[in-house]
């Protein structure tokens, strides 16, 4: 019997990456009894991203976003549309700017077959340098370098990630609340407090550089007002979204103490 697989990305006005992140996982082998499907939402893309797909990957399900969107709530959407459309049986977070190697769904699909679909496979990857870039954590926020073997991990970045129907039907979608970021890291840890493993597959599976800017909202050259207006947009650190966040995974104690502090560290930084 033939698994199904949704492949979610989301993108917006990176329209060169998101088709060669397109055209490297075209580039790979897919093992005997499974088939994929793409889904990806363009968040209103203005550099001509939905139209070059159309004519590259004509059958890639396009779905159009508002332009507000950002990671989380487009990842959200791209599921939503795809679990909405079908009853997939594995559905694999792709980030655009992340380039699968060849052999990269052999060896994810291989993991989620050791634990009969019934847990979250992480993959890793590296920067141009050959540095480990995206994967998985341990509990110490410690980034976990394959070796060659399956290795728990507790939460995890959202670039290349296999999750099953069976997780899916237990922890749901992303939490739409979650603008741009957190909503890999929450979903992990959701995923952890039913008993979901969490695995790290032990090789790396593509290549995808490091975003590392320094924020604005902590840039103490920047006007407060500015410093403000960035702590609070959909790239910044937005402190009623860690709220929610500190709130679930920790408690109300900690909840409040990130929401003063991370104020404080945007008034002085």
């Amino acid at each position: 019997m033939i698994q199904s697989i949704a492949v979610l990305i989301t993108c917006h006005n990176r329209k060169t990456k998101t088709l060669a992140c397109l055209d490297a996982l075209y580039k790979c082998k897919v093992p005997e009894g499974y088939e994929y499907s793409i889904f990806l939402v363009d968040d209103g893309s203005t550099d001509g991203t939905s139209d070059a797909v159309i004519v590259s990957f004509p059958e890639v399900h396009i779905i159009q976003g508002t332009g507000n969107l950002y990671w989380n709530r487009g990842m959200y959407l791209a599921w939503k549309t795809a679990s909405d459309t079908f009853d997939y049986d594995l559905y694999l977070w792709l980030n655009d700017d992340t380039f699968l190697y060849e052999d990269a769904l052999i060896h994810l699909l291989s993991a989620t077959k050791n634990f009969n679909s019934k847990a979250i496979i992480v993959g890793t990857t590296f920067t141009n340098n050959k540095i480990i870039s995206y994967g998985g954590f341990d509990l110490r926020r410690r980034i976990i370098e394959p070796n060659g073997e399956l290795q728990e991990c507790d939460f995890f970045n959202g670039n290349c990630v296999l999750i099953p129907k069976h997780v899916f039907s237990k922890v749901g979608n992303l939490d739409y609340r979650f603008h741009h970021s957190l909503g890999d890291i929450d979903y992990g840890i959701r995923a952890g407090k039913i008993n979901i493993k969490r695995y790290v597959i032990g090789q790396v599976i593509g290549a995808c550089e490091l975003h590392e800017n320094s924020p604005k909202w902590l840039d103490k050259n920047e006007l407060l007002i500015s410093r403000l207006k960035a702590l609070y947009s959909p790239l910044g650190c937005n402190p009623f979204q860690f709220f929610v966040f500190d709130y679930r995974q920790n408690n109300i104690l900690v909840a409040i103490k990130h929401f003063i502090s991370i104020h404080y560290k945007a008034i002085f930084p």
